[in-house]
């Protein structure tokens, strides 16, 4: 499979799995927002949805990228692959922060209508910087192991939880999730086309050689 084979797979499934969401969840209001999908769905924050669960996720994605890429170092496979991963998470995660102060969307949480943009200072609905993290660094990953190893599509799962669970606990609506999923995609997609991995261009190369090859 092509990478931009891949990546389309990606993205269906990111429509695909939102669409679910949106048709199987109860609103409080009709859907509206940018795709015709967002609502306030009842509160949930317990059980696999609770926030604590998703701080877990978000954290121990983007570590386990970071570590690994720093005990791999560059140049072995997998580490020049998490390199990526971790170029992918700092520009989604700039990329959340930028879009957040531009579109200033109220969240769910402060209000019912999801066509409240440009709210000014602490609105920060869309997008979904969680799902971004974790979008950007399963995506270099998968692209890179997907043909040999077809079990690593499984972990779209983490971003595509993360993305229900955001919504469910009402901290962003159905198109901020997916939005994420989608530039996410295109990030990771982007970061895992370079040949040369800009955290490792621009870091001591003491840092980048891999923590392995030391002990």
């Amino acid at each position: 499979m092509t990478n931009s084979a891949s990546i389309a797979r990606m993205g269906s499934r990111a429509v695909l799995g939102l669409g679910f969401l949106s048709a199987f969840s109860t609103p409080t209001l009709a859907a509206d927002g940018p795709f015709g999908i967002d609502h306030r769905l009842n509160e949930d924050n317990h059980g696999i949805w609770a926030r604590h669960n998703q701080l877990v996720l978000q954290d121990g994605v983007v570590a386990f990228a970071i570590a690994g890429a720093l005990w791999e170092g560059d140049d072995a496979r997998l580490g020049h692959t998490l390199w990526q991963s971790v170029d992918s998470i700092a520009i989604g995660a700039l990329s959340a922060e930028g879009l957040k102060y531009a579109f200033s969307r109220s969240r769910p949480t402060q209000t019912d209508d999801p066509n409240r943009w440009f709210q000014g200072a602490g609105h920060k609905s869309f997008p979904s910087g969680e799902v971004m993290a974790i979008t950007t660094a399963v995506t270099p990953i998968v692209l890179e192991y997907a043909n040999e190893h077809p079990t690593i599509w499984a972990l779209e799962l983490l971003p595509a939880y993360d993305a229900v669970a955001r919504v469910k606990v009402r901290a962003h609506w159905q198109s901020d999730v997916l939005a994420s999923l989608l530039i996410g995609t295109a990030i990771g997609a982007y970061a895992h086309s370079r040949t040369s991995s800009i955290s490792v261009g621009v870091l001591p190369r003491g840092l980048t050689v891999g923590w392995s090859k030391r002990f």
